[in-house]
């Protein structure tokens, strides 16, 4: 039996840049479980499951179009530094989270801090990055 669009599957995968760096993984947690073809996880990881049976381990090579796409300059935040809260310091690197006018969240991280504004980059971490993930089939739910 092979994964195929709208199965619900569990696998197990670690994911590393091409560099070698690990940023994610499944060794030691519960095998991760998703419906194939319903949108839940990137493209390139999704459609490198299908077609995978129970049991197998396969090495899926994901572009940035089939990941978290190309890094996008309009998503360079200034943002006045009248409006963070005068007890907070912020530095290059910190992470923090907006809100947009819907109330959503959005992940940021502290590019520069100067006096009237704080420049703050809002593309994932993982944009514009090719992606290595080590992924085992562990099951198949349900079909």
């Amino acid at each position: 039996m092979q994964a195929k669009e709208g199965d619900v599957v569990r696998v197990h995968y670690t994911g590393r840049l091409t560099d070698g760096t690990q940023f994610d993984s499944s060794v030691g947690r519960e095998p991760l479980e998703f419906t194939v073809g319903a949108g839940q996880m990137i493209k390139g990881f999704d459609s490198g499951v299908r077609g995978m049976a129970v049991g197998e381990k396969k090495t899926i090579e994901i572009a940035p179009q089939d990941a978290y796409g190309e890094r996008d300059d309009e998503a360079i935040i200034e943002f006045p530094a009248s409006n963070i809260p005068e007890d907070m310091t912020l530095e290059p690197g910190m992470q923090l989270t907006l809100r947009n006018q819907f109330g959503q969240p959005i992940p940021v991280v502290v590019l520069e801090v100067k006096e009237e504004i704080v420049v703050m980059d809002a593309n994932h971490m993982l944009a514009g990055k090719d992606l290595v993930f080590e992924v085992e089939l562990v099951e198949i739910v349900a079909e």
